[in-house]
């Protein structure tokens, strides 16, 4: 493979509710369904996407996602799957699909989010991506980004090989593409066939009608547990039969798209690649569907960490400050760190950092994330105070508490257009060595150095609280250890607060 596989489409924020019922709504009959777990993940182009990153290859997923919790919670669960976000703005709410399930049987779904907002540009590195892409499944779910201009545009020139898996109410596929993968009623839906005939019969008519009307070099018409059938040069259709399987489909049609892009990737044949889908789609249904399908690092992360502390800490506040930003033409700034003592330093590159746009975001490294960094011991501050003393600087519009080690999942969902770091990071070659650096240019940001104070160190005020030192406006050693690091803290806030 030349470049990474880029998925190209809509993302919800799927999530499965599991539960018992045991009665009745006493004041409706319907029944009342206690919780037991829920699940999130991403769903439509995003769950493709994680299906192709299990599978070992190199994603990169072009979406659009929204300025809330939701678009938070998705950037979280793609980076625990190993995909690389290249996100569009999206005016509006992240759609959400979720599922309330008894026994693995879906009782009732609850469909939230809206009408499709409308995706934002592109930048240079998502065209750049597409070009180079080794194969682009582009996973349609009707909401808007299938059908950007600019993206078809970039789609209809790169040399890579395009699977487009359509929607009934998204747009055609581009002119070319090496394989179109509707689902039956898709496909039936897309061509307008009209009834009469076998099965088979009126599969093939759609099909045909489809590669001739999108100029298509195939088109595989998925038809559930009996297989798919492939029309592509000549008259005689090809038909895939599948294994015997039963469960839950929800996910086979993207677990067939995204098979088939990788396959041709790797240089397989059309029929190749719909074979080796067809047997995927059809192990995926019959080993337990997404649920068991969906990988292990996906599954493991842990609900969005929720805190008190005010209107300025948490997904919600940071995406409605970068909105409103955004919305009046203004340059979003962010920041990130441990803050687990917040000292002067922290504060003078805060400062800095504020006045380098119109807001501050901080991202935050939440308590499982110091303790994985600097060890177990740490941090001193959990992270309800940490953030409250943040978010009551002058210089702070909002905090963003994140669990990974690195602010990766964070900044994709953000998106500054600055990203600052504090101290002498330019001493070892300047800020484009920063590991952010790649990742704000995936959508033209910029990646800066302020400068740091000199001897100011959370490490060394935790040493010096402990040793009970008194020198250098320390408490004396009598004072309790614990008691240090609190006047420790109240001062530096004092200092740096406006």
């Amino acid at each position: 493979m030349r470049g990474p596989v880029v998925v190209l489409g809509d993302t919800l924020l799927d999530r499965d509710v599991e539960g018992l019922v045991n009665r009745l709504c006493p004041d409706s009959p319907v029944p009342v369904l206690d919780e037991t777990s829920s699940v999130d993940r991403p769903g439509g182009a995003g769950l493709a996407a994680v299906f192709a990153a299990a599978q070992g290859a190199e994603v990169a997923l072009v979406t659009a996602v929204a300025d809330d919790a939701g678009g938070a919670r998705l950037g979280t669960l793609l980076a625990a799957a190993g995909v690389r976000l290249y996100a569009l703005p999206l005016a509006g709410a992240t759609p959400e699909k979720v599922r309330l399930r008894v026994r693995g049987r879906v009782l009732l779904r609850h469909d939230r989010g809206g009408a499709a907002g409308v995706p934002g540009q592109p930048s240079d590195a998502v065209l750049r991506l597409i070009a180079d892409a080794s194969a682009v499944l582009v996973s349609d779910y009707g909401r808007g980004v299938a059908g950007h201009p600019a993206l078809r545009a970039a789609l209809a020139a790169t040399r890579a090989p395009v699977v487009w898996d359509p929607h009934p109410r998204g747009p055609a596929a581009v002119p070319g593409v090496h394989l179109a993968t509707p689902n039956e009623p898709e496909a039936r839906d897309l061509a307008k066939t009209p009834p009469g005939g076998s099965r088979l019969a009126a599969a093939s008519r759609s099909a045909q009608a489809l590669r001739r009307r999108w100029q298509a070099r195939a088109v595989a018409v998925t038809l559930g547990g009996d297989g798919a059938l492939l029309c592509h040069a000549g008259s005689t259709p090809l038909v895939v039969p599948a294994p015997p399987a039963e469960g839950d489909t929800c996910g086979a049609g993207d677990r067939f798209a995204s098979t088939a892009t990788l396959a041709l990737a790797r240089g397989a044949l059309v029929s190749e690649a719909v074979q080796e889908a067809v047997a995927q789609a059809s192990a995926y249904v019959a080993g337990g569907g997404v649920a068991a399908a969906l990988p292990a690092p996906v599954r493991a992360v842990a609900p969005a960490v929720v805190t008190g502390g005010g209107d300025r800490i948490g997904a919600g506040a940071a995406g409605e400050v970068v909105a409103r930003v955004r919305a009046a033409g203004g340059t979003v700034v962010a920041t990130g760190g441990c803050f687990d003592l917040l000292h002067a330093g922290h504060v003078a590159t805060l400062q800095a950092a504020r006045q380098l746009g119109d807001c501050l975001v901080v991202c935050l490294n939440s308590d499982a994330s110091v303790a994985g960094l600097k060890g177990p011991e740490r941090p001193v501050v959990p992270q309800g105070d940490r953030g409250r003393l943040l978010a009551a600087l002058g210089c702070v519009d909002a905090v963003l508490i994140f669990d990974e080690p690195t602010p990766e999942a964070a900044l994709s969902w953000l998106r500054p257009d600055i990203w600052v770091k504090g101290g002498d990071y330019a001493s070892g070659g300047g800020a484009e060595t920063l590991p952010e650096s790649e990742i704000l240019a995936r959508w033209g940001g910029h990646t800066v150095v302020v400068p740091y104070l000199d001897g100011r160190s959370t490490t060394d005020m935790i040493a010096a609280a402990r040793a009970g030192r008194g020198s250098g406006g320390w408490p004396a050693a009598s004072v309790d250890p614990a008691e240090a690091v609190a006047q420790t803290v109240v001062r530096s806030t004092a200092k740096g607060a406006r």
